[in-house]
């Protein structure tokens, strides 16, 4: 037999195929060159040279794990789709006397061929895309531009080893499922017909339960850590109770509908609900997965988004003034330091828009009603139980009075008190070893700035004498590193940015000559900070989303085409007793109706109740903007619906196209 016998039958397989094999094809390509450009930023030198260029790297390593596994799941699942639709052909060659060993080779080939192809215009698109992303990422960033057009040799290496990896797997996945059937299996393998699947409650129970649980856990839980430390728990029942009920709700559902008899027995009702229940059992499935990855989409863009354009609110949260000093372990003003803060805003011609300093005192504990636990040994066993863990800010009523000119009062243990995550409804206060009585509880304060992610308590205490019996109290029981006690310096200038740095560096490196325990900030640093972790994210989060968009599109599109020729003959023989073709096609889009939207749905119940969770947890990112996290995920959803429209457009055309018979 001619030896080139193998390789052309192989390369005529893949062309007659297109329909089926182009847009695997197109897939394997896009991931290849995706990995390749995540991989290759991460080793881009000019990311060194940025301001938060090592926490992008590890952005974008722990973005490559994510693709490169992703990459291994996704192309051997839809390849099994490949393999379903070539099985009657397969069977035809075995019949027809091609042995098995044959046929390996001709599989063989073409998986090569498609690795090939792949790995080739995959890198090649690749090297092309890493440049522009990376004039991307220098735009978002705003860092300085490294020209040069370079390819890296280490990331081409890894990609074909961990694809070469992959396609190998998926061969062996093939060979196997050819070796293991029968010639007359795999002819009939694309059209083998199933039982009417039973109603199974149990599993329709239990994913209920399952999705309630996660649905419990998000509502429920209020501290931003336990959220965190549960989200993953959460996530794993929401993916497991998302299955069980496509597997056995959809079938109940398909069920109820044939119950109907108004609505079942109609032309374009009664043959796409039947074709639906008999493979309904295995249709599930791809449709639990489009609902996972839907929600997956939803979750990225939203709360990366929301982060990107919230980050002024996130700055202004920490970082309230233009530049601010902290001084820690002092409880009293320090007028060197104010000394050289003054002389080198003069250096620079800057004016002070508004400038505030304070002591106070800062320590963690657990809230009882209207007692407040501050022992060590108690705070480390129930820190965050029950979300009662908080921090308390006590500040003397002459800083409060001095920064606000106004002129308050307070008697003996009296304070005012100021609680903006939780509203405080108690009339005292027991801390401290006292028992404060809440002289008033205000509706605003100072604009000093937090980071906390718990409960935090503002009071003012009628002088520095009750801080001081505060901080007698702790001492019994907490290190001297357990508690704070710190000097805040706030200044607002009115100048030019560079001037504004100038006089952060001259104020630095003077303080750098000092003893003191000074940490400074100023609000563009911070900008640039926060820009390169949630600019990072947001890139990685527009990133992984494509790919996943990508996987739907692909999910979506072999599971309609893989049904239609399964529905075609079914199809034909009903036009050739009398169905129009417009009846074919208003069962068709009936079918698709059906359950086409139920994933996209479903993922939208999924993000609204994860809404409370993500919310705590973006909490830990300093973001406190309920109502834009809000507003970000309904644009989301809006737009992926749109998508998802246009998706099934394109896919009811196609099925159309292979069913209808003319």
């Amino acid at each position: 037999m001619n030896k080139l016998f193998y390789p052309k039958l192989a390369a005529g397989n893949i062309k007659k195929n297109a329909r089926i094999y182009i847009p695997y094809l197109l897939t394997c390509i896009f991931t290849i060159a995706m990995y390749y450009v995540i991989h290759s930023l991460s080793m881009n030198e000019g990311l060194n040279n940025m301001r938060g260029g090592q926490q992008m790297q590890g952005m974008l390593e722990f973005g490559r794990f994510i693709i490169g596994v992703f990459a291994a799941v996704f192309l051997f699942y839809t390849n099994s789709f490949l393999m379903k639709r070539r099985k009657k052909e397969i069977g035809l060659w075995n019949i027809l006397g091609m042995e098995k060993r044959h046929i390996m080779k001709v599989i063989g080939y073409e998986t090569l061929y498609i690795m090939l192809i792949s790995l080739t215009a995959g890198l090649l698109l690749g090297i092309l895309l890493e440049k522009g992303t990376y004039l991307i990422l220098a735009r978002l960033f705003e860092f300085e531009i490294v020209l040069g057009f370079h390819i890296y040799e280490g990331a081409i290496l890894v990609s074909c080893i961990l694809f070469g990896i992959i396609f190998f797997a998926i061969f062996l996945n093939s060979l196997w499922q050819v070796s293991r059937s029968k010639p007359i299996e795999l002819l009939r393998g694309g059209m083998v017909g199933e039982k009417e699947p039973k109603t199974k409650w149990f599993m329709a129970v239990l994913g209920i339960l399952c999705l309630a649980t996660a649905y419990t856990l998000s509502i429920c839980l209020k501290d931003p850590l336990e959220s965190l430390a549960v989200f993953f728990v959460a996530v794993l029942l929401v993916i497991a109770g998302t299955e069980l009920l496509f597997v056995a709700g959809s079938i109940a559902f398909l069920k109820l509908l044939r119950k109907n008899k108004n609505y079942y027995y109609k032309a374009k009702h009664f043959t796409s609900v039947s074709n639906m229940l008999y493979r309904m059992k295995r249709n599930a499935v791809g449709l639990a997965n489009i609902c996972i990855l839907v929600t997956m989409i939803l979750v990225m863009l939203s709360s990366t988004s929301s982060l990107v354009m919230g980050e002024e609110d996130i700055i202004h949260n920490r970082y309230p003034n233009d530049f601010s000093i902290t001084e820690h372990n002092r409880n009293e003003l320090n007028p060197e330091l104010q000394e050289i803060v003054n002389r080198e805003i003069e250096a620079q011609q800057l004016e002070v828009r508004k400038s505030l300093c304070y002591s106070h005192l800062q320590v963690m504990g657990i809230q009882n009603g209207s007692e407040f636990e501050t022992d060590m040994n108690r705070v480390e066993n129930y820190t965050f139980n029950g979300g009662n863990a908080c921090y308390l800010i006590a500040l003397s009523l002459d800083d409060y009075n001095r920064i606000l000119g106004t002129d308050v009062l307070l008697q003996e243990d009296e304070i005012l008190l100021y609680s903006p995550d939780n509203k405080y409804r108690y009339d005292t206060m027991d801390v401290f070893g006292k028992t404060y009585r809440i002289a008033e509880n205000l509706d605003e304060f100072l604009d000093i700035g937090t980071d906390h992610v718990l409960n935090t308590y503002y009071l003012v205490v009628r002088d520095w004498q009750e801080i001081q019996h505060a901080l007698n109290y702790l001492s019994n029981s907490y290190e001297d590193t357990s508690y704070l006690v710190d000097t805040y310096y706030g200044y607002d200038l009115i100048g030019t940015p560079e001037a504004k740095e100038a006089a952060f560096v001259q104020i630095r490196n003077q303080f750098l000559e000092t003893e003191w325990n000074v940490v400074i900030f100023t609000h563009e640093n911070a900008r640039r900070d926060f820009m390169s972790l949630h600019g990072s994210l947001f890139f990685l989060g527009i990133f992984l989303s494509i790919l996943f968009v990508m996987a739907v599109i692909l999910v979506i599109y072999y599971k309609q085409i893989s049904e239609a020729y399964e529905d075609k003959e079914r199809y034909q023989i009903m036009q050739k007793v009398g169905m129009s073709q417009a009846e074919v096609r208003q069962s068709i889009h009936s079918q698709i109706l059906t359950v086409f939207f139920l994933p996209l749905i479903t993922a939208g119940i999924h993000v609204a109740f994860a809404l409370p969770i993500i919310i705590r947890m973006l909490k830990l990112f300093g973001f406190f903007n309920t109502s834009l996290f809000v507003l970000c995920a309904l644009i989301c959803f809006l737009i992926f619906a749109v998508l998802y429209g246009i998706i099934y457009s394109i896919t009811a055309k196609a099925y159309y196209k292979i069913v209808s018979w003319n």
